[in-house]
């Protein structure tokens, strides 16, 4: 069954007997009853677009049963009767995350083809993106990676001599099982460790197996593959993609058994023993670096700078030992490469904590970056030459705070682990600028360092800001408030006593945001700390929130008796800043918070392993499947309370700046955003990179381009001139794209309305002034001929008219005195603004005259627009040159006695017969002759007309327009993509 968007979902609702409520990609589309034709547009009643949902959550009261309540702005709206409330509930929760995400990430989040056409999405393409994000999410894989195929099947597990019941994912670059039972067995089987895939014989114990094998002599069993040949083909064809990329070769001299060939690649060398775990170096790369960059550290700086203990060295080398003894024992039965199978006994080993010296290899392994690293050989000599010596305002802020890393530890106290902390930091701003540097990278890739050589920690620290950690590293550090307000949601449901007596757990998330962005090494001791990056390697952000719980949990009687925040922060503080780890081969830590270090009471002391056991034990039962779902839910509110900060920050600045109502003005801001929102999933290729930048100031983040501001011209601007006004919108683009970069941000925008509606007669006419001369009038705009042959134009004509009342007015007398007037005072504005020519004067004209069309006063604006035409025609010729003064044509002088045109002429300037080619009516010598008049001479001319002067101060009401506009904004833009996608769509064809 096939769910396309826009997807209708009939309901009912308390509001409206019948109605239709329709998803897209863009929001919730609500249709008036009775109207079944989605593409009858006009039956449109509201928008709710994704942007402006604070939440969305099913709910049911004693009235409405099996409802979807949706929140936004503090107003709640109910949606009731639904056919399928589960499904209709996944379809919008799938829509909001599609479309936050896209706005979050515009400028590294690649859509999938799927869903590059929002007329053609279906529920099969939201269901199979939502498998991907938990894939990449569940393995931790690259963002790139492209999941291919997601097959039921068992693998032979030999520690436990059976078959483990689990699926398989196949993707580019990727062979990984996951067993059903949740952390019972996990495998990651990189293509480019992968030797062979073969199928083998098929019988009733082992049905339609297959093997595969790694490059470490391993065989992985799977059996119950449904469609194995065409899994195996496709498997195989990817296999030989990766190889093709990295060339292998055999190498067989380490092998006693020659007829066993190892694929390696070519540049690698020899496996090599880090204690008793192999791990894979490139030799090319490091002999390539070394040649570059000869002062990159060749070791992890830990080894460089040991510390020595106060206590027995032998004791604690012991506990080392044991330690070292227990992951070689586990290494020879589940494997000592990235492809070992990962269990529950590996997950309590970590949780004792890595021996040392293992630690920087099983980060390595355990995220994977151990691939990345062996995949690009020379890459990071190359950045680090590339990017060392550059100066900008990245390298700036990393200079800053390089002695701010860590400078308790011995090895940034000077310049060999300054310099190796700078190359690292600086090669990943140059890698990804996106992110560049963003404060607590600082101290994690110290702590990287430690325990890694250089080019490890370099790719440690990609793996972590890529794929661990993704949005928690930018100027807005969205992914971490998203998994704060996570975690108010798991304190309220786990420790619910601490959650009723601290009623604002909003300060509280505060308090532990920087547990999330340094892992809580900026507020633990460093021994105690690297604990838990030990268990954020093996098991993700799921490690940091239940070790977080954790804390609260052992602080939970003093956090209910603190009377305020601050208290709540000296508990937290005073608790993490005693944790201890006994087993640690370097000395203790000192205090972090010197403020605690006067206390006449010594301080309990927690031993790290403790806490990490009681956080498994106690909150570890959280999968990362209900953690997606949860941060899917919760990137609404936080998102949307990013948007709410930018929405305030631009109308304080905007507000004082004009006469619009603050209420009208944030209406214009919506309409502003959504005509940005539109172009990202209605235009192909999306320019949404281009338009919105968060990293610019607040009223510059949004902005369109000239077909958007077009359309908004039309809702919203009061002056409509029927088919001139899109000419008319795009005059007004061009003379407020001062950068000319074919874009405009809401401050422009909006300062142009308030003219519209607000300006003094002076200002509407000095605007409309500078809409018809350059930059905002061009040679080649397309409404620039006009032909001259009206009599309208005819210079010539006595200047007498008779008024309403039968009297006489002699405008020559009129005339001289204000040329009288202009001579002896000269206004600011002409120095600023440049006399117009008789071809934009012309075009001028035609303006004012569409503007008064199906006026009420229609007929005296005409008679009295002829008027001062007729006069500022006379004053142009007054200042014009003798050499130019035959530029008019023969015909225009034969008009002299010509009649008024009638009001009812909509275009007074059209002649059809002329083309741009009509010397006659337009000749070559008017548009560059000596023909001006100045924006002084045109104001006072108008003046004379209280006809047109009454046109231009009545007051403009914008509420309508904008209540006209909330509809027509999406009603028209949904019945285009409707009319040429699916003009047969029907409600209630779900």
């Amino acid at each position: 069954m096939y769910l396309r968007s826009p997807i209708f979902l009939p309901i009912l609702t308390p509001a409206v007997p019948l109605t239709a409520l329709s998803t897209s990609l863009l929001g919730l589309i609500i249709c008036y009853s009775g109207h079944t034709e989605f593409t009858d547009h006009n039956y449109i009643k509201h928008v709710v677009p994704w942007v402006d949902i604070q939440k969305l959550e099913r709910t049911s009261n004693v009235f409405l049963t099996h409802t979807i309540r949706i929140t936004t702005h503090n107003k709640e709206r109910d949606f009731s009767m639904f056919l399928n409330l589960d499904e209709v509930f996944k379809i919008m929760e799938q829509l909001a995350d599609v479309t936050l995400r896209r706005l979050l990430d515009n400028e590294v989040f690649d859509l999938d083809p799927d869903l590059q056409e929002p007329s053609q999405i279906t529920k099969r393409d939201l269901e199979a993106r939502a498998q991907k994000e938990f894939f990449r999410a569940f393995f931790r894989l690259p963002r790139k990676e492209k999941l291919h195929a997601v097959v039921n099947c068992s693998l032979w597990t030999p520690f436990s001599r059976c078959h483990t019941v689990g699926r398989m994912f196949t993707s580019d670059s990727y062979i990984c099982f996951a067993s059903k039972e949740d952390g019972c067995c996990n495998v990651v089987l990189p293509l480019r460790e992968v030797v062979s895939i073969e199928k083998t014989e098929n019988t009733s114990l082992l049905p339609n197996p297959i093997i595969v094998s790694i490059r470490s002599k391993v065989a992985f069993q799977f059996i119950e593959l449904k469609d194995r040949d065409n899994l195996v083909e496709s498997l195989l064809m990817r296999l030989k993609k990766v190889h093709a990329n990295q060339p292998v070769h055999y190498d067989t001299s380490r092998n006693e058994d020659t007829t066993s060939p190892v694929f390696h690649s070519t540049s690698m060398r020899d496996d090599h023993k880090f204690g008793d775990l192999e791990m894979v170096s490139s030799q090319h790369s490091e002999e390539s670096e070394n040649e570059k960059s000869p002062l990159l550290n060749p070791e992890a700086l830990i080894a460089i700078f040991q510390q020595s203990g106060s206590q027995s060295l032998d004791s604690r080398m012991s506990r080392e030992q044991i330690k070292i003894s227990l992951w070689n024992d586990h290494f020879a039965e589940y494997g000592r490469t990235v492809c070992m199978f990962r269990t529950e006994k590996i997950r309590k080993l970590v949780a004792m904590g890595i021996p040392e010296s293992l630690r920087g290899k099983l980060w390595l392994l355990f995220s994977d970056a151990v691939t990345d690293l062996a995949s690009h050989p020379g890459y990071y000599g190359n950045l680090v030459e590339e990017s060392m010596g550059k100066c900008c305002l990245v390298t700036e802020e990393i200079e800053r705070d390089l002695h701010r890393s860590l400078p308790e530890h011995p090895a940034f106290q000077n310049e060999t682990g300054i310099a190796a902390l700078r190359r690292v930091l600086t090669a990943y701003a140059h890698r990804n600028p996106k992110i560049g540097y963003c404060q607590s990278m600082n101290i994690l890739t110290s702590v990287l360092l430690l325990y890694a050589k250089e080019e490890e920690a370099f790719w440690l620290l990609v793996a972590v800001c890529e794929r661990m950690l993704p949005d928690y590293f930018n100027h807005r550090v969205i992914g971490a408030q998203v998994d704060q307000s996570v975690f108010e949601e798991l304190i309220k449901e786990r420790l619910p006593e601490l959650a009723e007596h601290m009623n604002d757990l909003s300060a509280l998330a505060s308090i532990s945001l920087s547990w999330f962005l340094t892992l809580f090494l900026s507020i633990m001791p460093l021994e105690s700390a690297v604990n838990v990056v030990d268990c954020f390697f093996y098991d993700g952000i799921k490690a940091i929130f239940q070790l977080g719980l954790a804390v609260l949990e052992a602080n939970a009687e003093d956090l209910c008796s603190s009377k305020d925040d601050g208290q709540a922060l000296m508990i937290l503080s005073r608790f993490l800043d005693h944790i201890k780890n006994e087993e640690s081969p370097g000395p203790a830590g000192g205090s972090h918070h010197a403020f605690f270090s006067d206390d006449q009471e010594p301080y309990p002391v927690t031993d790290i392993a403790d806490l990490i056991r009681d956080a498994y034990e106690k909150f570890g039962d959280q999968s990362v499947e209900q953690i997606e779902h949860l941060r899917c839910k919760h990137r609404i509110r936080v998102l949307q309370g990013h948007e709410d900060t930018t929405k305030q920050n631009v109308l304080r600045v905007v507000t004082p700046e004009v006469s619009i109502l603050p209420e009208d003005l944030e209406e214009l801001y919506d309409l502003f955003k959504r005509e940005h929102m539109m172009s990202c999933y209605w235009e192909q290729p999306s320019p949404a990179v281009q338009r919105h930048d968060p990293s610019r100031p607040y009223a510059e983040q949004y902005r369109i381009d000239q077909q958007q501001f077009a359309n908004l011209f039309k809702l919203v601007s009061p002056w409509t001139c029927g088919a001139h006004t899109e000419i008319l919108a795009e005059r007004t683009f061009r003379l407020l794209d001062d950068n000319m970069d074919h874009l405009i941000e809401f401050k422009g925008f909006v300062s142009c309305l308030d003219i519209m509606y607000n300006g003094e007669m002076n200002e509407k006419i000095k605007l409309l002034y500078r809409l018809h001369i350059p930059p905002a009038l061009t040679e080649n705009d397309r409404d620039s001929q006009s032909p001259l042959r009206n009599p309208l134009l005819s210079t010539s004509r006595p200047l007498v008219f008779g008024t309403s009342h039968g009297d006489v007015t002699d405008y020559q007398k009129q005339l001289k005195q204000m040329m009288k007037d202009l001579a002896k005072e000269k206004d600011k504005m002409e120095k600023e603004l440049p006399k117009m020519s008789q071809r934009e004067f012309i075009q001028f004209c035609k303006t004012l005259y569409s503007m008064f069309h199906e006026d009420p006063e229609e007929n005296h604006l005409y008679q009295a627009i002829a008027t001062v035409t007729t006069l500022l025609l006379q004053i142009g010729e007054v200042g014009q040159c003798s050499s130019s003064s035959g530029s008019f044509s023969q015909e225009a002088a034969e008009d002299l006695r010509a009649p008024a045109p009638s009001p009812d002429q909509d275009l007074v300037f059209a002649d059809p017969g002329s083309t741009p080619q009509d010397s006659r009516a337009f000749p070559e010598e008017a548009g560059r002759g000596d023909w001006t008049v100045s924006l002084e001479h045109i104001l006072a001319s108008l003046l004379t007309e209280q006809s047109l002067v009454n046109f231009f101060e009545k007051p403009l009401e914008i509420k309508s327009k904008l209540e006209n506009a909330k509809i027509s904004q999406y009603s028209l833009k949904t019945f285009e993509m409707s009319r040429h996608s699916q003009p047969e769509l029907k409600l209630g064809n779900l």
